[in-house]
């Protein structure tokens, strides 16, 4: 069982974070507060295991209070200002969670935090890892104003396609256009769950629907295969469908 609070100077966010924590069983709400002082008190008095925190508040920044707080605790970030996402992680925060929450998403960082608070699984005999897992589960990349960095996990990705000198990242309901090259943003992307198709495109493997013929479907994208690729492809497909 988790203990947490949630620090927000808007009511309504601490309301839903406050509402979020009830659902789940393996948390228990101690409390929520609009002031990151009282919070760092609670904190330091060792009443806290994971502190859902916004970053733009008075007295005290969420950044401010990173600093202060050092590793007493778990910390999600919950903020409407993706630029904080590089300095956050610099403090080893569990998540980052852009407002407004969703319940999925924030599930997906209290699974980040309880896997924390386990700690290191007990030493067992190697195993290989499954295909295409990648080693981190996310990557940053560039927005559209300077010092501006979104965050993207691997697991919502699911094509890419290359624009001159950008590339558009399509995850569902949205395109995320950056300044990067195909070729570059490829070679960051955990092989082979990520596999290049054409010259142009870089597919999800498992967000493939369908293969017919010379395209590829992903949800309702039409992706051509383009003919350097093909024999590659199709061997990793075959070996896919092995039993």
């Amino acid at each position: 069982m988790l203990r947490c609070i949630a620090v927000d100077d808007e009511p309504a966010a601490t309301r839903l974070l406050a509402a979020y924590i009830q659902k789940v069983p393996t948390l228990a709400l101690v409390g929520t507060t609009n002031n990151p002082l009282e919070a760092l008190q609670w904190v330091q008095e060792g009443r806290v295991d994971l502190v859902f925190l916004d970053i733009q508040m008075p007295e005290l920044t969420g950044l401010q209070f990173l600093k202060i707080c050092g590793r007493q605790c778990r910390v999600v970030l919950t903020t409407a200002y993706p630029e904080y996402a590089l300095e956050g992680y610099e403090h080893d925060v569990v998540d980052y969670l852009l407002k407004p929450v969703a319940f999925d998403r924030f599930l997906r960082a209290v699974q980040k935090a309880q896997t924390l608070a386990l700690g290191p699984p007990a030493p067992a005999a190697a195993a290989p890892a499954p295909l295409g897992a990648p080693a981190a589960d996310y990557l940053f990349v560039k927005g559209e104003s300077k010092n501006k960095f979104l965050r993207l996990n691997y697991a919502d990705i699911l094509y890419v396609e290359a624009l001159k000198n950008y590339v558009s990242i399509v995850v569902p309901g949205q395109r995320i256009v950056t300044y990067q090259t195909l070729k570059d943003l490829a070679q960051q992307l955990p092989q082979p769950a990520f596999l290049r198709v054409h010259k142009s495109f870089v597919v999800a493997l498992d967000k493939i629907r369908l293969v017919d013929g010379h395209t590829v479907y992903v949800g309702e994208a039409a992706i051509p295969l383009g003919e350097t690729y093909r024999e590659g492809f199709f061997q990793l497909i075959r070996a896919q469908s092995q039993p």
